[in-house]
């Protein structure tokens, strides 16, 4: 309550206070009317002041369309992940039906992650300050658009397939580089970590779904090319859903932050970032790993099973989809366990040293080398061994996907984040997954024509091409290692940003798009 000291005469000396009408709510009355008072500083820069006056039965109903809008984003990227594996799904009728060899079936993989990896600087320079959610949804309308036209290109023209492949990596790089960043502007800290968590988990859902897809609908249909025509269908109702239920979340809306920078300051300022840095270099060699495995594995297990006699080999399509089938269903299956372990290892391991994200990422990636090394070890004599060494490897290496991507939601400011992830995204794919499938084809190849050219030689060319994958997932562990040094430093210096300290200034701070051009 504001109180005046009362100057009148039956008060002198008794020290009692009168207060002045209209003082219960802040205001103070004059002779010419009420005055309103003047906001504090504290008051400005904290719109968290005022929120008890917001209606708060419309809290919930906000909250549960986050939560929705995540979900819708999600499934776009279990969709995204599914078109581009489906074609590893099927691969070896790809290669019996176009007449490649390994290198030629690895360049399909590899010009798309090239192409993807071009696009996406571009799109976090979009991103960062044009309407998110359009740019998302006319990214799936145009990969599935020319998903759906590819499964039409005659035998003799293997180069528009390949071409075709590398227009599906520009639309979904649109998509892998804005859709998190509009997480992160949705959630904070520990729900912002579990939604990244589901997010990210549509990796391996994806990947798994798509061997499965692709083996599947070519075993009912009798075609692979059927396979090809099932992800764009899907791909369009998400697409709808995305324009109509994902809100126009503000950048940095629950973290104001200092107005958006030029981009080159961004660069600068990422570049200065080691833990940004050497998580980046990191995750690389995550992409190397997964895309060479990814490609490769379903086929280097066929022909395990031929050197073993338990099957026969396939020199005419349709062929065997039992590998792939597998291979999807342990993918699915790792990737929600990966994640789980990964979340749960690293709020355990936060009680202990905050340095925990990196340190959780390292032993994984250190880990998995190992089972990784087993597989080619146990593959030519049991196959069911190099299953459950495939199973091990690949949940430990998908625990640290989810975690990186909050790593760098704590050390990046909203305003550069999806910058900051299309740039992680170019060099992860540069350095990792735009060459890996078409190297390991090109090694095995390689190998093969200085030997007789015989179901073993087959499948041990292709496996000592595969064996440089579990030394580059050490070489990631040491990246991750390097990023504990130093993730403490450059998270502090995140959360020294200054907020906005003029009221007027607000919406320039958090950047709504609702203003962005089209």
């Amino acid at each position: 309550m504001m109180c005046l000291e009362s100057d009148g005469a039956g008060t002198a000396g008794s020290g009692s206070q009168d207060c002045m009408p209209g003082a219960e709510d802040g205001g103070v009355e004059t002779l010419s009317g009420r005055m309103s008072p003047v906001p504090t500083i504290l008051e400005r820069k904290s719109p968290e002041i005022h929120k008890d006056n917001l209606d708060k039965d419309h809290v919930p109903n906000i909250r549960r369309a986050n939560v929705a809008a995540a979900g819708i984003l999600s499934v776009g990227n279990v969709l995204n992940y599914l078109d581009r594996y489906t074609v590893a799904g099927v691969l070896l009728d790809i290669q019996q039906h176009f007449g490649v060899k390994d290198s030629g079936a690895g360049l399909l993989q590899t010009v798309f992650i090239c192409s993807f990896m071009v696009a996406a600087p571009i799109f976090g320079y979009l991103g960062d300050r044009f309407n998110r959610k359009v740019i998302l949804s006319c990214g799936i309308f145009f990969w599935s658009a020319v998903t759906f036209s590819s499964s039409f290109i005659p035998k003799q023209y293997f180069w528009l397939l390949v071409l075709s492949r590398g227009l599906v990596g520009i639309g979904e790089a649109s998509y892998s580089t804005i859709a998190p960043t509009i997480i992160g502007d949705l959630f904070t800290k520990n729900t912002r970590t579990l939604m990244l968590s589901v997010f990210y988990f549509a990796i391996p859902l994806g990947s798994g779904l798509g061997y499965i897809t692709g083996s599947s609908v070519k075993q009912v249909a009798g075609d692979w090319r059927w396979a090809l025509r099932v992800s764009p269908v899907l791909g369009m109702i998400t697409g709808s859903l995305i324009l109509i239920f994902v809100p126009i979340a503000k950048r940095g809306h629950v973290e104001q932050l200092k107005a958006r920078s030029s981009w080159f300051r961004d660069m600068k300022a990422l570049l200065k970032n080691r833990s940004y840095v050497f998580s980046s270099l990191a995750t690389s060699t995550v992409s190397f790993a997964t895309g060479a495995l990814g490609m490769w594995i379903p086929l280097y297990l066929y022909r395990a099973q031929v050197v073993q006699k338990t099957v026969e080999p396939c020199n005419f399509g349709p062929c065997s989809n039992k590998d792939s089938l597998i291979f999807g269903a342990i993918t699915c299956i790792t990737g929600f366990l990966g994640v789980i372990t990964g979340a749960g290892a690293t709020k355990w391991c936060r009680l202990k040293t905050q340095r925990a994200d990196p340190l959780v990422c390292a032993v994984g990636m250190l880990g998995s080398a190992i089972f990784i090394c087993l597989v080619f070890v146990a593959a030519k004599s049991s196959s069911i061994a190099a299953y459950i060494c495939i199973f091990a490897g690949e949940t430990l290496l998908f625990s640290n996907w989810a975690i990186t991507a909050d790593m760098l939601m704590y050390v990046v400011i909203p305003t550069r984040r999806a910058t900051a992830v299309a740039l992680q995204s170019f060099t992860s794919h540069l350095l990792g997954d735009a060459g890996s499938p078409y190297l390991i084809g090109f090694i095995s190849d390689l190998i093969q024509e200085s030997t007789n050219k015989t179901p073993l030689w087959e499948f041990l060319s292709l496996g000592y091409a595969l064996m440089l994958c579990p030394f580059v997932v050490v070489l990631g562990g040491m990246f991750f290692l390097a990023t504990a040094l130093y993730f403490l430093e450059d998270l502090a210096k995140a959360e020294q940003q200054e907020p906005c300290s003029d009221s007027f200034t607000v919406g320039s701070c958090s950047d709504s798009e609702e203003a962005s051009i089209l």
